[in-house]
């Protein structure tokens, strides 16, 4: 088994042990196994299928299942890798278990697997599936929780959504992502959770941006950021995950787990320049394969 590919911010090769135990946490570095800083996104995407109103599953389709430490989900109406993939598994029989349940799902369906966790065996799986690497792939990137509240953002306010935004801020999520817009509880449903944290920003005493994040045992994981297309590049989304980090740390958070697309040379992305800016260090990269249609 090959050793997980582990850049620091300046695109040097980075030991991933050292990184996390610079974190203040020592994690598990046997990437045989499912490591904690993937573990927590699995947990996190079981916990938003079952809070998903029950009158949406068979509306939209959507199902997850859980194998081992990973899991299989399915919601052929989101246009999103995230939401219409495998993740968090090792072991071939989990994988044909996995694949033979997604195969009967509709939409866009992907592997998601780090480089590291290749092996030989699972290499050959993957080609005997036939299965297509699509895209440049993601990058899982963590940092340790601040020593102390993090600066705001001039002219953008940011607050953690109560009851009465739970519409709201799943239609914001829905328009970011090009959801259709009858998706919109999945992400509302996170607003009254103990374990989510469901941020709004404001600009001028309007709601433009968003940003989720999941807590458990001392990490968390955040997703679902994004900001309406007119207010971009105003600092918007860099509040958001301030505002995340502050508010993980008064929890108790630790470490800090988020992906996004591997950057491209000669590509601006925003996203990536944002978590990095923050102190998010780059990890390992992660490989999205598409099964055959």
């Amino acid at each position: 088994m090959a050793d997980r590919s582990c850049i620091g911010i300046d695109g040097s090769p980075i030991d991933p042990k050292i990184v996390l135990t610079e974190f203040g946490k020592i994690l598990d570095t046997d990437y045989r196994k499912v490591p904690p800083e993937e573990l927590i996104e699995v947990r996190a995407f079981i916990d938003l299928f079952e809070m998903a109103p029950k009158a949406m599953l068979d509306r939209e389709q959507f199902d997850c299942v859980e194998l081992s430490e990973g899991l299989a989900i399915s919601l052929p109406s989101a246009p999103a890798v995230g939401l219409n993939r495998i993740l968090g598994l090792r072991d071939t029989g989990d994988l044909d278990t996995a694949f033979n349940w997604m195969s009967r799902k509709s939409g866009r369906r992907f592997l998601q697997i780090d480089d590291g966790a290749i092996s030989e065996e699972i290499g050959q799986w993957i080609a005997d599936r036939a299965l297509v690497e699509e895209g440049s792939g993601w990058v899982k990137l963590i940092r340790p929780a601040p020593a102390a509240a993090l600066p705001g953002i001039e002219g953008v306010t940011v607050r953690r959504a109560v009851p009465r935004d739970a519409e709201l801020a799943g239609s914001l999520m829905c328009d970011g992502f090009g959801f259709p817009r009858q998706l919109g509880p999945i992400w509302s449903a996170t607003v009254s959770s103990e374990n989510w944290v469901c941020l709004l920003a404001e600009v001028d005493g309007q709601v433009v941006g968003t940003g989720l994040m999941f807590m458990a045992e001392g990490l968390a994981w955040l997703g679902a950021g994004t900001t309406i297309p007119q207010y971009r590049n105003r600092g918007v989304q860099k509040a958001i995950i301030q505002g995340r980090l502050n508010l993980g740390m008064a929890h108790g958070v630790s470490i800090f787990v988020v992906e996004t697309a591997h950057p491209e040379p000669g590509n601006f992305n925003a996203s990536f320049n944002n978590l990095t800016n923050t102190g998010f260090k780059r990890v390992y990269s992660r490989r999205n394969l598409r099964l055959p249609d």
